[in-house]
């Protein structure tokens, strides 16, 4: 393992998710500190260059969105021979991408909702409706969710049950020149999975009183609950078996977090896989090391020690 000693934390940048990879960002600094490390917290907005990165032993990367998760990054900062958390550009790259996700997952017979991707959420989409036969793979449904291929921040995020909806959605959308995905619709329990150097941490259920996990449920919420999931030894084991396989499907390194939902059969789907996970002090993964006895400060030094 490489002796490391000063490390910089790397957060905000522009996304829609900058506020939350700001609280990450602050949440793992101190952590860093309090370990005995010399840091800075920098945000990527400031950055001018990444050769500024040069001067530290290892870059601990609290970025969300496609700046920190889309795997250019990591690229750039393996072209300096700079070592830094999480996944390599190639598994982030995948991750980033639901579709890419989804087909890898698919190759691996590991459970994942019925998609179809469009290039664009046009106005002719939304004309068109759901009664052509693009849609023919999901019938009977009472609903799809729509989503894009590329965004951890659940915003243009719809529930879809008619035409009607549909047009509602094309209306509410923020970005419609991006990538969607139509998914099935399974109703069922929400679960995510903290993988740290190929160990899961206790599976957590997130209870919302929304009709799905949107960014109000995600991050503006105070109903939302984030509990340990109560399962059976054998869902346990399940669990924990199909989010590892997922981790090493798409070649995940160090710490990634696997969302998940259970159907009425008690069946696991993995919805996505996130490799630069929230961490601030209400986040899934430092909770669910709690449950286990680790502090924030030791679930960061985990996470620093599995990317070495």
């Amino acid at each position: 393992m490489e002796k490391i000693n000063k490390v910089a934390v790397l957060c905000g940048g522009s996304s829609s998710e900058r506020e939350i990879s700001l609280q990450s960002g602050e949440g793992v600094h101190n952590a860093i500190c309090g370990l005995g490390y010399e840091s800075d917290l920098i945000d990527f907005k400031n950055l001018s260059n990444l050769d500024e990165l040069k001067i530290y032993d290892f870059i601990f990367i609290a970025l969300h969105g496609f700046e920190g998760e889309g795997g250019k990054l990591q690229k750039d900062l393996e072209d300096l021979n700079i070592l830094y958390s999480g996944s390599g550009p190639e598994a982030c790259a995948k991750t980033w991408s639901k579709k890419v996700t989804k087909k890898i997952l698919e190759e691996n017979n590991i459970n994942t909702p019925i998609s179809i991707s469009i290039s664009e959420f046009t106005r002719q989409v939304a004309k068109n409706g759901l009664n052509i036969s693009s849609f023919d793979c999901f019938r009977p449904f009472n609903y799809l969710f729509l989503k894009p291929d590329e965004d951890g921040s659940s915003i243009d995020i719809f529930k879809i049950s008619d035409d009607q909806s549909l047009q509602h959605a094309y209306k509410k959308c923020i970005n419609h020149k991006r990538g969607f995905l139509f998914e099935e619709y399974i109703k069922g329990r929400e679960l995510t999975v903290t993988v740290i150097d190929n160990e899961c941490f206790p599976p957590i259920e997130i209870i919302t009183k929304n009709e799905f996990y949107d960014y109000d449920a995600k991050y503006i919420s105070d109903e939302t609950l984030h509990i340990k999931a109560e399962l059976t030894q054998s869902e346990l084991d399940d669990i924990k078996s199909i989010s590892l396989n997922a981790f090493e499907a798409l070649n995940c390194k160090a710490w990634v977090r696997v969302d998940l939902i259970q159907d009425k059969k008690g069946n696991f789907y993995v919805i996505e896989i996130n490799t630069v996970p929230g961490m601030t002090s209400h986040s899934n993964v430092p909770k669910s090391g709690s449950f286990l006895g680790f502090t924030y400060s030791e679930v960061v030094k985990k996470i620093i020690d599995a990317s070495l």
